[in-house]
């Protein structure tokens, strides 16, 4: 119906145009575009510029010529995903409707579970009976855990920053930026994520889901520490690692602070170093929206700062081994993680965002080294 429209409208264009001006159709007309489309917004042109066609019609004309002409166009309107470059498994393999809240979860970047994931597995493992494996159901039970708590996360981040995030080039196209879920589906879908997380707590013993239940307060807080403070990465790290506490206690019934804060500083320490790069990318973004990172404040002085706390998380993870008497394998791992820590510092181009990415997810090779290794020293204990 709408080309019905259009083709009478231009047709009418046409007609009065043929009346109104008396140009010749060697100036109008160039013959290696004879087409009737542009034979119609290049007279336009020309009656607007001479004030022969009244405002309402120009106005009715600039109305109609809008409508979208192609798949493109029709797709952005139909309320899909907006175009984000490379598309992901989730734009390939799940339907339609499920996609926004993939994106949301970051189903397709499983850096962060990977990330949220290890401190759990250190822990785990080193709760471990020397010369047993670690128990396989309780790894899964945080593994699932740790998918959905990284989901839960992600989706509080992005319904408080969603102002922030349309004005960052890397955000603006997240599901609640772009507008393609509302904040009350977001909402919904965050208390979906909750539920979940709370029948996987309730495996646990009774020590253990009060520990994780008071996470919950680092969660739901930590986005909005970029507002306050240049050390929202420190308070990244406090959440992120809890499952350094968790881990232990899951296995044991309580903690053993000589073992388990060593291990949970260590693990802020390390987010205090991926997360730093990481912020990198966006400190551009950041200063114009005027939100605050350990990436503006540490400024050229970056990689002083996190050598330092790159050397702090190896010196705890090294007590907390010592702590646990743990076998000597443990600390032949520890010196490949501590290389792995070495070269992401020491290469890391910070004016280049995507090598800052690429050191950030080369993280989760640092954590499955120090799993290794914590692996191999409770079994040769």
């Amino acid at each position: 119906m709408a080309s019905f429209f259009l083709r009478r409208a231009s047709c009418s264009a046409t007609r009065l145009l043929s009346s109104s001006l008396s140009l010749s159709t060697a100036t109008i007309i160039p013959k290696s575009n004879p087409n009737p489309n542009f034979i119609y917004h290049h007279h336009l042109l020309q009656l607007s510029r001479e004030n022969k066609i009244a405002s309402p019609y120009l106005t009715f004309i600039k109305e109609i010529s809008t409508i979208p002409s192609t798949k493109k166009e029709q797709k952005q309107n139909s309320g899909e995903l907006p175009n984000r470059g490379e598309k992901s498994w989730i734009d390939v393999h799940l339907p339609r409707q499920v996609r926004p809240y993939a994106h949301l979860a970051r189903l397709d970047k499983p850096i962060g579970t990977w990330l949220l994931a290890w401190p759990c597995m250190w822990s785990i493992s080193l709760a471990a009976e020397p010369g047993i494996l670690p128990d396989f159901k309780t790894m899964a039970l945080f593994g699932c855990g740790a998918l959905l708590l990284r989901g839960a996360g992600c989706t509080v981040n992005d319904l408080l920053d969603r102002d922030i995030d349309t004005k960052v080039e890397r955000t603006k196209l997240r599901p609640v930026a772009s507008g393609l879920l509302t904040p009350f589906q977001g909402l919904c879908f965050l208390g979906f994520q909750l539920f979940l997380g709370l029948g996987i707590l309730l495996q646990l013993n009774n020590y253990s889901r009060v520990l994780g239940a008071s996470s919950l307060l680092l969660v739901f807080s930590y986005p909005l520490m970029k507002r306050f403070t240049f050390w929202p990465q420190a308070f990244l790290g406090l959440t992120f690692n809890w499952g350094a506490l968790l881990g232990w206690s899951a296995v044991k019934g309580s903690l053993d602070p000589a073992i388990v804060l060593p291990l949970y500083a260590s693990g802020v320490f390390w987010t205090l170093v991926y997360d730093t790069i990481y912020a990198h990318q966006d400190k551009e973004d950041d200063l114009k929206v005027g939100v605050k990172s350990t990436a503006l404040r540490f400024g050229d002085s970056t990689k002083e700062w996190i050598t330092g706390f790159g050397t702090a998380c190896i010196s705890s993870l090294a007590l907390c081994g010592f702590n646990a008497d743990i076998g000597w394998s443990y600390y032949a791992f520890l010196a490949a993680a501590s290389g792995q820590l070495a070269w992401q510092i020491w290469t890391v181009d910070l004016s280049c965002r995507a090598d800052c990415n690429r050191k950030f997810v080369s993280n989760k090779w640092f954590g499955a080294i120090v799993f290794s290794g914590i692996l191999f020293g409770r079994l040769l204990s």
